[in-house]
């Protein structure tokens, strides 16, 4: 049944009753027959307080065994929204208006600026309880008294085309847009990576990814569920813990982004013999492109394949995938199609011959019907069915894709997404700023990292630290940019508009 689950609560029944669905290192395991028992009771308790299918649950946890749970249970019979617990209080007020959250989760005796900004809104907070002792991931739900029991709307458990989950992708040119994501999308997509990477009941990853992220949601967490595999998930990546973890766990094989692999690299040397007595069956690598140098280096000191794949919000996470061996590892290359169908189109959609650059659009049932409320970015989105990726890529003749740069703007900063933009209306509030341009600059081990050229108004005087402090009272961290320029004026292209890409060359720094 679960080889073809169209809903989360199907993609359950995978696993055997009594075999380890979550576990956590040191931790009590919890088995598939109380994973399903808590999403029941989960669900349950939520409906009797008024909340069902395609309400909006806002979630905001730490990294861990709760958060895949409650993404998971929650996701059962409403629709989860996990916010990045590192946002500030601005951040978290724009995502909860613009989710129309009906409650949020947080948990029990941790702090968070999102607290406050649902007090200001009038979304009901509800505290997650962690149980450990019942097993990695297991809670009860702390309901507060004004949330009175008013039954909901649509009980129950969510149906195929029921929104699951909702995460923003960055707008470069606009606001944030929202990526619904219906039940079907995400269990096509877990059935995607299951299939590539040949997982079963015998696989236990270790899951170091964030879990407000398709990567981690996905890749790491259903779909080795959907193989009734079992998955350790630790308190997010540490590259001091890994080996200790590996040690511990005895996993067959774990997913990350780029950077995460080059930490694990500059560590692995001392962990040899970890490496050694807990052997793995392959790693994969998706968020951002993995220099062939990092690749090559990862598989001859694990002596296990690296499987890169290429992925997004939209398609509920996996589109290409390089395949395991016997198949054909191309490093450099992001693999063939591994679920939609995946094609290389011209501006008017028309597909182009091998070897030729062009767009990478993608069509199946793992991608999104199409962004919230967003007709204009939808009309843009979509070709003749096919949703454009936004990313630039050459196919070969064996079908291997190549992705060779972003015709969006986005920053890919080691797999965080950053708009320009947001970080541009940040620094235009500061009184000494003009103007602003946010840009990416090439970074040895993230890909890219965050800069700003800014133009102060005349007369006003801005140092650059002084403009980074203020970025980053306002913004999270990895969106603050890490070099500020201020010039006299910020070039512009032949139209004379201000032109985000080529930027770093311009200026010199790239």
């Amino acid at each position: 049944m679960s080889n073809q689950a169209s809903t989360i609560v199907e993609l359950l029944n995978a696993g055997a009753p009594g075999a380890t669905a979550m576990s956590s290192p040191g931790g009590v395991p919890l088995s598939y027959r109380a994973l399903r028992e808590l999403a029941q009771r989960t669900v349950a308790a939520l409906n009797a307080r008024g909340v069902g299918r395609n309400d909006r649950v806002a979630i905001v946890l730490d990294n861990g065994p709760e958060m895949a749970s409650a993404f998971v249970c929650i996701a059962a019979g409403a629709t989860a929204a996990p916010l990045n617990p590192a946002y500030r209080a601005e951040e978290f007020e724009f995502y909860l208006s613009d989710l129309g959250a009906k409650i949020l989760v947080v948990e029990r005796g941790k702090t968070s600026p999102a607290v406050e900004v649902a007090a200001r809104l009038g979304v009901p907070v509800v505290r997650l309880a962690a149980t450990p002792a019942k097993g990695a991931g297991s809670f009860d739900l702390e309901f507060p008294a004004a949330l009175v029991a008013t039954g909901a709307a649509r009980p129950g458990a969510a149906q195929p085309e029921d929104i699951a989950l909702v995460l923003h992708t960055s707008g470069t040119t606009s606001r944030p847009k929202i990526v619904p994501l219906a039940q079907r999308n995400l269990c096509a997509s877990a059935r995607n990576i299951r299939t590539t990477l040949a997982l079963s009941p015998a696989d236990r990853g270790l899951n170091i990814m964030p879990l407000f992220h398709i990567h981690g949601l996905i890749a790491g967490t259903l779909a080795p569920l959907s193989a009734g595999g079992e998955v350790c998930y630790t308190t997010g990546f540490n590259a001091l813990k890994f080996f200790t973890w590996m040690a511990e766990v005895h996993p067959t094989w774990y997913t990350g982004v780029p950077t995460m692999h080059q930490a694990i690299l500059s560590r692995a040397g001392k962990s040899a013999d970890v490496i050694k007595a807990n052997p793995l069956r392959f790693i994969r690598s998706s968020s951002a492109s993995l220099p062939p140098q990092v690749l090559q280096e990862l598989e001859s000191m694990f002596g296990a394949p690296v499987i890169e794949s290429y992925g997004m919000t939209e398609a509920a996470h996996q589109m290409a995938s390089n395949p395991l061996p016997p198949g054909k590892r191309k490093p450099g290359s992001v693999g063939i199609a591994a679920g939609p169908e995946v094609r290389v189109i011209d501006a008017e959609g028309n597909a182009v011959p091998a070897g030729a650059t062009g767009e990478v659009a993608i069509r199946g049932e793992n991608v999104t019907s199409g962004y919230e409320n967003n007709p204009k970015a939808n009309a843009e989105a979509f070709t003749h069915g096919w949703f454009r990726t936004g990313d630039q890529g050459v196919m070969d003749a064996e079908g291997y894709l190549t992705i060779t740069g972003r015709l969006k703007e986005i920053i890919n900063r080691g797999g965080e997404k950053i708009s320009p933009r947001e970080v541009d209306e940040v620094l235009l509030d500061h009184p000494a700023v003009a103007q602003c341009c946010t840009f990416a600059v090439p970074h040895d081990k993230l890909g890219e990292d965050v800069a700003a050229a800014v133009v102060l108004r005349e007369g006003a005087q801005a140092g650059e630290k002084e403009l980074r402090e203020f970025v980053a009272a306002r913004l999270a961290d990895f969106k603050v940019p890490r070099k500020v320029l201020v010039l006299p004026e910020i070039p512009k292209g032949a139209t004379g508009k201000i032109q985000r890409i080529g930027l770093a060359q311009k200026l010199g720094l790239a």
